[in-house]
């Protein structure tokens, strides 16, 4: 699979509907149109602005720059081009397959590679440099091997070379062959998960989703990645909650993954959840979900435990959950931890751990779904010796997590992360021996840096650098010794009480962590 940095975004090109709400009814019987064309798209086009694609279509960013390039090639030269599968409803007509090859031709038409009017208008403001990147990346590669549409048309009225007039006469005559589903909604449905376990199957994510779509939890994360822009997979709840699903997707996927991560670093502003650009994060998004949303007996486990929403109740309530999640480990919120990513987040390379981040997750949810205040207390008073244990350490507890299965790491880290607390608690440093054995991995494990054999200093290594200078600066929590992210998660305190006529001058002012200020530091619970 293709780096997921580097593909074009074009799911703006053809946009979503509900496809079982527009289609009750058997697919018409007339004669339906058998080709279609880059033409289709334009402004007097007809076919082209009726196309839908299904609530359960995967999302169209799946190509690099290269392969639409190339797919606009064999378009203007004439070459064999797959035929598109269409289903036709009573109001729309929906792309079963081809999804992408029909985006594409659009994509040229309004020079829109991810970055333009109209995924400006689908997404909101909400892209990300990552996006545009290899938009502005696309639309380069495009204007010096075929040109723009707009310059090619302009060009029409003037003199040609020959292959330009070739080329442009192909554009003016081919189009694409239509196959159509004939059948009601389920044979269309089934047509699709048929034709996509063949070509460019559904990836493990993107079939959870699908077949998992009007999950509460589903409906969450896709919302949480958006920011609540995009295809509006709430769009049947009423609007007052739709309204608060947005409000409340946009304020967690600030909290997760502002600012946007750079590389190599260059700043201890990270962001908790990565980049919201890879291709993990959705996936990191459903486990934060679920995790935030499991009840004392550890239920859901899984996606599919929970029953479909209806009319958006269940949504939001996920999305209040996973909110409430967020604001212990960041924000001002007075039960905030505002654990420093670098620290807790971020793996020996300097790059986002989606393992460390959920074990950390998981073990704050498991304590607050049970009301263990005592743990936060417990947590906070050896706070400055766990820190210390997390950052020299890190090769280590790395390691631990990789040599387990996937399924398996973020419980792990945990369970290891439970651990250290409870030794320091006890006033016991856990040895390298303590922490490999709770791992259950005796006699598995060879600690060690990977030995590097280029002249050049790799993004990671600059990266590495960077937070193991800075982090020896970072300011810390005048209360538990911590260290403080200022920029997300902070509180000002009165180092002299108020009540012992403590003043509000700089002198008296100490910064803090939220939960230490509110919570430990006046012997309240979490």
């Amino acid at each position: 699979m293709a780096n997921r940095a580097n593909l074009v975004n074009l799911d703006a090109m053809i946009t979503r509907e509900d496809f079982a709400a527009k289609s009750s009814q058997t697919s018409p019987h007339y004669d339906k149109q058998d080709k279609i064309s880059v033409r289709d798209f334009t402004a007097d086009g007809l076919l082209g602005s009726l196309l839908r694609k299904p609530d359960f279509q995967r999302e169209t960013n799946h190509w690099t720059p290269e392969q639409v390039v190339s797919l606009l090639e064999c378009y203007v030269d004439g070459d064999l081009i797959p035929s598109v599968i269409l289903w036709q409803s009573e109001m729309a007509t929906f792309v079963i397959d081809g999804g992408h090859r029909l985006s594409v031709l659009r994509a040229w038409i309004e020079d829109d590679y991810g970055d333009g009017h109209l995924s400006l208008s689908y997404f909101g403001t909400e892209l990300s440099k990552e996006q545009k990147r290899v938009a502005h990346r696309t639309r380069q590669l495009v204007e010096s091997r075929i040109g723009r549409w707009s310059t090619l048309q302009k060009k029409a009225k003037d003199s040609l070379a020959e292959e330009e007039k070739k080329r442009l006469h192909i554009i003016s005559t081919r189009a694409l062959p239509i196959q159509w589903v004939n059948g009601d909604v389920d044979k269309a449905e089934a047509s699709f998960f048929k034709i996509n376990t063949k070509g460019t199957p559904l990836d493990n994510i993107e079939e959870l989703l699908l077949k998992n779509r009007h999950k509460p939890i589903a409906i969450a994360a896709r919302a949480i990645i958006r920011s609540g822009k995009g295809h509006k997979y709430w769009s049947s709840f009423d609007d007052e909650i739709a309204e608060k699903i947005e409000r409340s997707a946009k304020q967690i996927n600030e909290l997760l993954f502002d600012p946007e991560i750079q590389s190599p670093i260059k700043t201890l502003d990270l962001p908790l959840g990565g980049s919201r650009g890879m291709r993990t994060a959705i996936q990191t998004l459903i486990d934060l979900c679920i995790i935030a949303n499991r009840d004392q007996s550890g239920k859901p486990v899984k996606l599919s435990d929970t029953l479909d929403d209806s009319d958006g109740s269940g949504t939001l309530k996920a999305l209040q959950k996973t909110k409430s999640l967020v604001e212990r480990v960041t924000g001002n919120a007075p039960g905030s931890l505002g654990l420093h990513p670098a620290i807790y987040f971020y793996g020996p390379s300097g790059r986002h751990s989606s393992y460390m981040f959920m074990g950390t997750m998981e073990l704050i949810a498991k304590k607050a779904i049970n009301n263990d205040s005592e743990f936060f207390k417990k947590f906070t008073s050896v706070r400055r010796d766990l820190e210390k244990i997390l950052i020299e350490k890190k090769d280590l507890l790395s390691t631990i997590i990789q040599r387990h299965i996937s399924g398996r790491r973020v419980s792990v880290h945990a369970t290891v992360l439970e651990f250290i607390v409870k030794k320091l608690r006890d006033g016991q440093v856990p040895t390298d021996t303590d922490l490999v054995s709770i791992a259950n991995l005796e006699g598995k494990i060879v600690v060690g840096t990977p030995a590097t054999s280029g002249t050049e200093f790799s993004d990671d290594v600059k990266s590495k650098a960077f937070i193991a200078s800075a982090i020896s600066s970072a300011q810390r929590c005048t209360v538990c010794d911590g260290y403080l992210d200022p920029t997300k998660s902070v509180s000002y305190d009165h180092v002299k009480d108020k009540k012992l006529g403590g003043i509000g001058d700089v002198g008296n002012c100490g910064m803090t962590h939220p939960y230490c200020n509110t919570g430990y530091k006046n012997g309240g619970g979490a």
